[in-house]
């Protein structure tokens, strides 16, 4: 049976023509606050399902009391305009609103209230102020719930006053307060807005956190195509699916529309791990504007390069430190987090080879030494007579080539040098994998001196994870972790490249038996200083 519903991207979505993900335990959170009154705020990044969120939200509210009377805006009209010119307009608007509370609930305006809103007039905060409690004066029977969206669009002059009017509000009292509860949806927080620097006059706020998909609810969206189009997936593609993009809203309802949507995959075939392989390169290699976001905000200031590719790549791990302005900054961009363990992380595998590549030239100036000069074929040379990968050869090679690059690798352009040996590794199998017609994404965790990558070519997946040279037992730790992933994974072999940058490595290439797994390990010294430098 064909359905008319598909997955969006562009914007708030709607149940009756989309699949959607119902955050039933978040609304329920969110819900409860209100019910309490309470005067909430919600700063998260572009396209992570605020917007529908919020309305979905206050729409079930309504739906369940009709006493509470949501109030919803958008603010992004107002950016650039002046604060002379914003109050009047939001006056406006709000009484358009209002009536539209009663028009959609079939509620004739009572005329007190109707004379009092076209009499209204609001030209500051103080005139806020006063509309708000005398419009409670006049809804003395609903709660009232302000809901403002894109609240960063709110012109600069403008915040500290309106925030304060809230505020005076909130702490007037509990019975009687004109709005009930508030809720402000936005990029910016509510410092980053107060251009003022001063103490901040919203100081009575409670923060809203809007998590990505769980697991759970990326089956719960992909089952929802499933049970209306009879086309299932592959166990393995969801749980990939979820790991690359950590339940990132845009993300996963791409990697859907590609799958279900734009690569034409015949619907009584199971969409596979290859399929799933196939989206995420394309993913990868389009132009969107998530990606476009994502990189343009990683570019604007230098000190982004410096961190990003600390977290990427250095072996000791990066605290989270919220007063820090590059992180908070890059935070509310979405492309740091703060981990369980309190430390910096690039929020998915997806985006972090989007950080990398934003950093990165095509070229790295070294291709021409990827192979000796014996080589017949090229990357051709590491097929085995069967078409599969002959990994061990490849990753040897790789270790040659490292040895033929000497002090060269010092002048890699745009990549710290402690992580050199990693993204060469990246681009020289990614060149393989894309000549032999397979494909290769990053694997979590994210950055940590540790970079997991999968392999995926001729139905066979081939695992190897890279580290920073931190110490013996470091060293023998990530012997351990790399076999509890391929028990996981449920793969054979995996294989382990350590890239050492002491001044006295110690190269080595052994090849072991663990937990029934067999493990290909290798510790590749990296140059750290010219010849007649030392």
């Amino acid at each position: 049976m064909m359905t008319t519903r598909y997955f969006e991207t562009q914007g708030p979505v709607d149940a009756a023509v989309n699949y959607v993900v119902s955050r039933h335990s978040e609304r329920a959170d969110f819900i409860q606050r209100v019910k309490r009154g309470r005067y909430i705020v919600m700063f998260a990044p572009r396209q992570t399902g605020k917007t529908t969120f919020f309305r979905w939200a206050l729409a079930e509210l309504a739906a369940e009391d009709a006493t509470y009377f949501p109030i919803q805006f958008n603010f992004d009209v107002y950016e650039g305009r002046p604060a002379a010119r914003f109050y009047p307009h939001f006056a406006k608007k709000l009484r358009e609103a209002i009536e539209g509370v009663f028009y959609e609930r079939g509620i004739a305006l009572p005329p007190p209230l109707a004379q009092f809103l076209a009499d209204a007039t609001i030209a500051d905060q103080v005139d806020m102020l006063d509309f708000f409690e005398a419009l409670g004066r006049h809804l003395t029977d609903y709660r009232v719930v302000l809901l403002i969206d894109e609240f960063d669009g709110i012109p600069p002059e403008a915040v500290t006053g309106f925030l304060h009017a809230l505020r005076h509000i909130y702490i007037s009292g509990i019975a009687a307060r004109c709005p009930y509860s508030v809720g402000i949806v936005g990029v910016k927080n509510v410092i980053q807005l107060n251009q003022s620097q001063t103490i901040s006059p919203f100081n009575i706020q409670e923060e809203f956190h809007l998590p990505g998909f769980t697991l759970e609810q990326v089956q719960e969206l992909l089952g929802q195509y499933t049970t209306e189009v009879g086309q299932p997936f592959e166990p393995e593609v969801v749980v990939t699916l979820h790991r690359q993009t950590a339940g990132q809203p845009f993300l996963v309802n791409r990697l859907a529309q590609l799958l279900t949507q734009e690569m034409e995959i015949p619907k009584d075939i199971t969409i596979s791990l290859e399929h799933f392989a196939q989206a995420h390169q394309r993913l990868l290699t389009e132009d969107n504007v998530n990606f476009n976001h994502l990189t343009t905000n990683v570019q604007r200031d230098p000190r982004f390069e410096h961190l990003l590719m600390r977290i990427a790549s250095s072996a000791q791990p990066i605290s989270f430190n919220p007063w820090n302005d590059v992180m908070k900054e890059l935070a509310t961009y979405g492309v740091i987090a703060k981990a369980n363990d309190g430390k910096c992380e690039i929020v998915n595998p997806i985006y972090q080879y989007c950080v990398i590549r934003a950093f990165q030239r095509e070229m790295n100036g070294l291709e021409e030494d990827y192979f000796p000069a014996n080589t017949r074929t090229g990357y051709q040379d590491y097929l085995t007579a069967d078409g599969d990968i002959a990994l061990a050869p490849l990753l040897d090679n790789f270790r040659d080539f490292i040895v033929r690059a000497g002090f060269r690798l010092l002048h890699v352009p745009q990549l710290p040098r402690e992580s050199v040996g990693q993204h060469l590794l990246a681009a020289y199998l990614d060149g393989f994998v894309k000549a032999v017609g397979g494909f290769l994404y990053l694997e979590v965790p994210t950055g940590r001196g540790r970079i997991d990558m999968i392999i995926l070519h001729n139905r066979r997946k081939y695992i190897v994870e890279t580290k920073i040279w931190g110490g013996a037992g470091h060293y023998e730790a990530g012997k351990k972790q790399l076999v509890a992933y391929l028990t996981l994974e449920d793969a054979a072999e995996g294989y382990y490249l350590v890239f050492d940058q002491r001044q006295q490595p110690q190269p080595r290439v052994e090849t072991e038996q663990i937990e029934g797994r067999t493990l290909r390990s290798y510790v590749i010294p990296i140059v750290q200083e010219r010849p007649s430098d030392a």
